[in-house]
């Protein structure tokens, strides 16, 4: 039996939604654009952009794609898209943060079978609670794309830990030039604690949260509770450093004496990156980074043991974009639960929210 066709738009086609696809630097695809072209489930068939430019780049691209049956609309606004397009399966809001409110509201309210937000959520937790009441209320089920949920370098971490003994610390360091946070930057989330920092909490909350015996699998925030140290302020008062450490942590590994989230906001680098530390040996993921340690006999000294690098076989590909569609896609077939539900993503936001606080 030939399987269903999912039609979907876009609502949003700058970077995130559309031109990152072009990036030859980054594994594609890497914008929401390609990847839902990429699945031979979903057929593309509209976007809308306020931005003319780049939404007839768009509209050429696609149609270029789609070939000769292409029947691709776009529209300079949603209300636009919406009022003309009544067969939509699948609508992603690929807009500004300031923005996510407003589109997701109005996306949930078409009743599409499925919502892909862009994370953050929103600008802060409480706008993200009115898109979950909203969300409730028309029975529309909405994933947010954090997208190292899905990547299979990120996945394999909770395979290997067993062989790094007992959990002894975990730290989540996220390092580039873009400040921190300032409360002048609240009304358009431009800043680095929203903007790069949620994806950091998520995937520190997704390996490490604690699962429950239910058909749904939930698994547990477990970051709760901040102590908030090495507070760095430049001249204009913008947080430019700062370190958040939880003790005792209960997991689904355990307990974890410490857990550590850094981030720094005047580095002339980018680096985002987790160490697991263990008893028998230790785990670092990040960008462009995959390194396993066992101890071993000492070859420096006698009757010690060192860590020692482990060779790992890993994916050339670890189809972080194309994952996350698939589990839209999956999720519609009543094959799987989303793998990052709204409600997770909430959570993050309250995380960062608890840190922001004692800024």
């Amino acid at each position: 039996m030939e399987k269903k066709l999912y039609y979907a738009a876009i609502v949003g086609t700058g970077r995130i939604g559309f031109s990152l696809g072009f990036d030859k630097k980054r594994e594609q695809p890497a914008s929401h654009t390609m990847a839902l072209l990429n699945n031979k489930r979903i057929k593309l068939i509209a976007a809308a952009d306020s931005n003319e430019e780049n939404l007839e780049n768009w509209r050429k691209y696609v149609k270029k794609h789609n070939g000769k049956k292409d029947f691709t609309l776009v529209f300079p606004t949603s209300k636009e898209l919406y009022e003309n397009v009544t067969c939509l399966d699948i609508i992603t809001v690929a807009v500004n943060e300031d923005n996510h409110l407003e589109e997701c509201l109005k996306a949930i309210e078409y009743k599409p079978k499925l919502v892909i937000l862009e994370k953050p959520v929103a600008l802060n937790s409480e706008e993200a609670e009115k898109i979950r009441a909203k969300a409730v209320e028309f029975g529309v089920p909405v994933m947010v794309n954090h997208e190292r949920r899905f990547a299979k370098d990120y996945l394999s971490v909770v395979s290997l830990i067993d062989k790094i003994g007992d959990i002894q610390s975990v730290t989540g360091e996220l390092d580039s030039g873009l400040r921190i946070y300032g409360s002048e930057f609240e009304k358009d989330g431009t800043y680095s604690l929203l903007h790069d920092g949620t994806h950091l909490v998520d995937i520190l909350q997704y390996i490490l949260g604690k699962s429950e015996s239910n058909e749904q699998s939930v698994v547990t925030p477990v970051l709760t509770n901040p102590l908030v140290s090495g507070i760095h302020k430049d001249e204009k008062g913008i947080v430019r450093n700062f370190s958040a450490h939880y003790q005792s942590i209960a997991t689904r590994f355990g307990t974890i004496p410490e857990v550590t989230f850094k981030m720094s906001g005047r580095s002339k680098f980018f680096e985002f990156r987790l160490e697991i530390l263990g008893t028998l040996g230790k785990i670092v993921v990040g960008n462009g980074i995959f390194e396993f340690y066992l101890r071993k006999e000492s070859k420096l000294y006698t009757g010690f043991y060192s860590l020692t690098k482990q060779k790992l076989k890993l994916p050339k590909k670890t189809g972080y974009f194309s994952g996350m569609v698939q589990n839209a896609v999956d999720f519609l077939d009543g094959q799987s639960e989303l793998v990052s539900p709204l409600e997770d993503a909430i959570a993050d936001l309250k995380v960062l929210e608890e840190i922001k606080a004692k800024f």
